[in-house]
């Protein structure tokens, strides 16, 4: 036989025997530059969470693109806020022995108008553009997912339903009811937020999140003439924010730091108001009750000050349980199989896996794309990982 029939024999033979996430990730990087061309569609629809037309604009895109695929979309409207999208899908035979959930979000943080001063490109191996790591990029690799399932036949035991929300970025207010709701029918959700660090690992767990205002009202007097009749709305608010720090607890994972303060009017009047936006940052949903009662407890010190605290701890941690252990052991199982190595890490930032992980969800975050720059001109993706991403999505998808 001919030295090059030998090759190709051995070639086919080698392809044949590929594993599955192996054979996903070729496929997927054969179609590198059709993912870039759709991320650039995604980037230049502009979506900024609280312009409901704009965001509706790039969700309509969203869903073509699923029907496209052959899924079934629901589009679930919203008044205030843009409507979010739900895509079903289906590829075994039968009946489908479960649901996995895949979640992320359509919006970003950045106004109309910054597409023109910084648009999209691909530059260093890297594609630029506002929303292209947070997490456009994550929308994209989920489409291909499927495009890959499909075109290798790969067929998953379980329905698969894909949610984006469009308000992620400002809270999630409008969708959490529905994120729940859809979680509590699944086996697992995976969430294609950004990769953490440019190694990519995904995020196993995150802190809980809230904010709290402490609102304090003194009375007002001539700081020169009368300071004795004033109560001073400043001075009792820095010696609650000296308060505060006490419930710091590095240990537990507690951070709690006041961020936005405002008070006073000239510099001649004691202040009779003054406000402080307090960031509250755990470890463990068990200690959410327990912040909440101290930072609603606070009691003035100064005689005569009257203090309100709103808010506090409201959106659960994702922690890092044995479920979400074993979900990692399989992603990293799978990126292994294709050759390409996988850490994990943790965050003090949140997402919308933590409302899934606290209904008891196995929930693995921080399956998107790998890049930097997040909510800056600087934000970018890695193109070779796009299809890597991809590839763990797909397997995962195949094998849960």
């Amino acid at each position: 036989m001919p030295a090059h029939d030998v090759a190709a024999s051995i070639s086919r033979a080698m392809n044949d025997a590929a594993s599955p996430a192996c054979k996903t990730l070729r496929y997927l990087r054969a179609h590198t530059r059709e993912m870039l061309l759709l991320l650039g569609r995604l980037v230049q629809r502009e979506s900024p969470s609280l312009d409901k037309r704009a965001v509706d604009s790039c969700g309509e895109l969203v869903a073509a693109e699923w029907r496209r695929r052959g899924s079934s979309v629901k589009i679930l409207h919203q008044g205030d806020r843009g409507n979010h999208i739900r895509a079903k899908l289906w590829l075994g035979r039968g009946n489908p022995a479960g649901q996995i959930m895949v979640l992320g979000h359509i919006d970003t943080v950045y106004p109309l108008g910054t597409i023109a001063k910084t648009p999209f490109r691909i530059s260093r191996g890297r594609a630029w553009g506002p929303g292209t790591f947070d997490m456009k990029a994550g929308l994209v690799e989920a489409l291909f997912a499927a495009d890959a399932l499909r075109a290798l036949s790969l067929r998953p035991n379980k329905r698969l339903v894909f949610l984006w929300n469009s308000d992620e970025e400002v809270g999630s207010d409008s969708s959490r009811h529905a994120i729940e709701v859809e979680a509590k029918r699944s086996d697992a959700v995976l969430v294609l937020e950004p990769a953490y660090g440019p190694l990519g690992h995904l995020k196993t767990s995150r802190k809980g999140v809230g904010t709290a205002k402490i609102m304090v009202t003194g009375r007002s007097a001539h700081a020169g003439i009368d300071p004795a009749s004033g109560v001073n709305a400043v001075h009792e608010l820095a010696l609650q924010i000296a308060r505060l720090t006490k419930l710091n607890d590095s240990r537990r994972g507690i951070a709690v730091q006041a961020t936005v303060i405002t008070g006073g009017t000239v510099s001649n009047v004691v202040p009779d108001r003054a406000c402080a936006e307090v960031d509250v940052r755990y470890s463990h949903l068990a200690d959410a009750r327990s912040l909440n009662q101290r930072l609603h407890s606070i009691e003035a010190i100064l005689p005569g000050a009257r203090v309100e605290v709103r808010g506090g701890a409201t959106r659960p941690p994702l922690e890092r349980t044995p479920a979400v252990r074993d979900l990692f052991a399989r992603a990293q199982s799978s990126m292994r199989e294709m050759g390409l190595p996988l850490g994990e890490a943790s965050t003090g930032g949140g997402s919308d896996g933590n409302f899934t992980a606290a209904l008891g969800i196995p929930t693995l975050d921080g399956l998107g794309a790998v890049g930097d720059g997040a909510h800056s001109p600087r934000e970018h993706v890695l193109v070779r990982a796009l299809p890597e991403r991809a590839a763990l999505l797909a397997a995962l998808l195949a094998t849960l």
